[in-house]
């Protein structure tokens, strides 16, 4: 007689790697089949540290890596990348829904509850939702503020959202101004 079966699981495959950039040393992870899973600043609430067992790589990130320095310089209004954050059904209608905040433009959390079809009671799981962005930058989180026209919180600090923002020149008394092609 035998005893029970055991199955050894294996622990996903994380893949990562680390690049400059204006807001500091950004980490990025990525799954094994290289889509993006998060991008996180130093002293991000929630964001990822690195941790034992992840693969540090290179090639993976490539294109992440060439479409970000071309977005902090200026030139690049939008990102290309597979992405594959994990979050709620809740979560990700969410983040699709900033997916869709144009460049350079803002938009409110009672403004984004509405595109999802949320009620207004649900702004408040809204702003968690945003809050929860793995993708800071990637998926532009910054890009949403009060409705009055105020800076509100962002994982990444408010220092950082106000760079981003002035970047894509948007925010308060900021003009829009598209990236030069």
């Amino acid at each position: 007689m035998t005893g029970p079966s055991t199955t050894a699981t294996t622990a996903p495959v994380v893949l990562c790697t680390t690049l400059d950039s204006p807001l500091g040393p950004l980490l990025l992870t990525a799954d094994d089949s290289g889509a993006l899973t998060s991008l996180s600043v130093p002293g991000q609430k929630g964001g990822r540290t690195s941790e034992d067992g992840w693969r540090t790589a290179e090639e993976p990130f490539r294109d992440a890596r060439e479409q970000l320095a071309a977005y902090f310089a200026g030139e690049r209004a939008e990102f290309r990348l597979p992405l594959r954050p994990e979050g709620t059904e809740f979560r990700r209608r969410v983040w699709d829904a900033l997916d869709a905040v144009p460049y350079g433009t803002t938009t409110s959390y009672g403004e984004l509850a509405a595109r999802i079809g949320a009620s207004r009671a649900a702004v408040r799981a809204v702003g968690g939702a945003i809050g929860a962005n793995p993708l800071l930058v990637l998926r532009p989180c910054h890009r949403v503020i009060g409705a009055d026209g105020s800076l509100t919180g962002y994982a990444g600090g408010l220092d950082r959202k106000r760079l981003l923002l002035a970047l894509e020149g948007s925010g308060p008394g900021a003009a829009p101004v598209p990236p030069s092609a």
